[in-house]
């Protein structure tokens, strides 16, 4: 057994189920209190240079955060950015009055930095002009180091000792002027950050999967912005239930209509109208106001003037020609879904059934979730065409093609190379 492939039970900053062993009686953890206070909220340049200055001059790594505003406004643009780094404390900065940080991101550019989840917060960082050239995930870290719970507060709490406030998380970061307790809370968001980053590259180093976290840390700064959506309104939640073309066509119209009216108010489009509302009119199909007011979602509180427009984008569903109507599902860009290939393909899903049980026991060994050892995208893809001749060199080169990391393709080759040979 390698390094990489410690169990669970090896584990010294954790057991299998994340908490301390069953004959141990836990201590009371301490509540983790900011070292040097709030900082004040930057919203001005004068105090957003002086910033710049002091980031600039740190040392180490810089610990960023953010906070959006999802559910109560329309997009996901940054309402707080929080940064730590040594020599510098900490800043909480107000991208409403401080717009550009591209100031801010050249002058930390250089630094490693720590973020928690990236994925979900560098899109609203490069809003505003803050990008990395390094980074360090410590959520995903976190995933690689096989940890049961990877949330930042689970992840504090069991690797450094300490207890974040909790019950901010999900609140209205756009409201002015932000309670202290939310500060509060923001503020701490990064005050171990640095820290937990430390503490899991040394066990990354332990278990021999550090250079796998370095491959993924760059695979996420390299990775380009996500492509717009197609047919987003295909997402609405309950689409399950509509059948009929003509109905696809209402919630098309639906969904349009009521995302024109939640940028525009810049409001969360489930605030404008909720989706079984959407789901509902679809179903019933309408033929006036009237009768649109007795659908659920669409009660007392609906002006008659709402009432109206939601009636015209179900009006213009009805006008729109035959030809013109949406087609059930999606167009496939890959292999169909799995539980249709025992009757298109029966040794394309045998293979796909070796593979699966291959990937998830190896997942196992290392001891990280399956879709951090290799996505099930790309296992699907590779058991749909397979190379004729599955060798070690053949499937390595699929599974770059697809994406694969290096240390990814190193790992997976040998066991999906005996899968798809079996089940040929």
């Amino acid at each position: 057994m390698t390094d990489a492939q410690d169990t669970a039970a090896d584990h010294p900053l954790r057991t299998p189920g994340g908490g301390p062993p069953d004959d141990v009686v836990p201590a009371p953890i301490p509540l983790l209190e900011p070292r040097e206070g709030i900082p004040p909220v930057v919203a001005d340049d004068e105090a957003l240079a002086a910033v710049v200055e002091a980031f600039a001059a740190g040392r180490g790594p810089v610990a960023v955060d953010a906070e959006r505003a999802s559910g109560y406004r329309y997009g996901q643009r940054a309402y707080l950015v929080q940064l730590r780094r040594e020599g510098a404390g900490s800043a909480l900065i107000d991208p409403v009055g401080c717009p550009d940080l591209s100031a801010l991101g050249a002058a930390i550019g250089d630094a490693e930095w720590v973020l928690h989840a990236a994925t979900q917060d560098l899109p609203c960082l490069r809003e505003i002009g803050m990008s990395p050239a390094r980074l360090f995930d410590t959520e995903l870290a976190g995933r690689l180091a096989g940890f049961a719970r990877v949330g930042l507060g689970a992840m504090v709490e069991n690797v450094l000792g300490y207890a974040l406030e909790k019950g901010h998380s999900a609140v209205d970061w756009s409201t002015r002027p932000l309670p202290e307790p939310w500060l509060r809370y923001a503020a701490l968001d990064v005050e171990l950050l640095v820290d937990l980053r430390d503490a899991l590259e040394e066990e990354l180093e332990r278990q021999g999967k550090l250079e796998w976290a370095r491959q993924e840390f760059s695979a996420i700064v390299a990775a380009p912005p996500a492509p717009p959506r197609k047919d987003p309104w295909r997402r609405t939640s309950g689409m399950h239930k509509v059948r009929r073309r003509r109905q696809m066509a209402v919630v098309r119209e639906l969904w349009t209509a009521r995302d024109r009216v939640a940028q525009r108010r810049d409001v969360s489009p489930g605030k404008v109208l909720g989706d079984g509302a959407i789901i509902e009119a679809a179903l019933s199909m309408p033929a006036n106001a009237g009768a649109l007011a007795a659908l659920p979602g669409f009660g007392a509180r609906m002006g008659r003037r709402q009432l109206e427009q939601w009636q015209a984008a179900i009006d213009r569903a009805r006008a729109v020609p035959e030809s013109e109507l949406p087609q059930p599902g999606q167009p496939l860009t890959g292999p169909p879904p799995p539980r249709a290939w025992a009757d298109k393909d029966p040794v394309a899903a045998a293979r796909l059934t070796a593979a699966r049980t291959a990937v998830t026991e190896l997942a196992e060994r290392l001891t990280m979730p399956q879709e951090n050892l290799i996505t099930p995208d790309t296992v699907r893809r590779l058991c749909w065409e397979p190379p004729k001749n599955p060798t070690p060199e053949t499937v390595a080169e699929a599974l770059a093609a697809h994406g694969a990391r290096p240390w990814q393709v190193e790992q997976v080759t040998p066991v999906l190379v005996t899968a798809l040979s079996s089940a040929a």
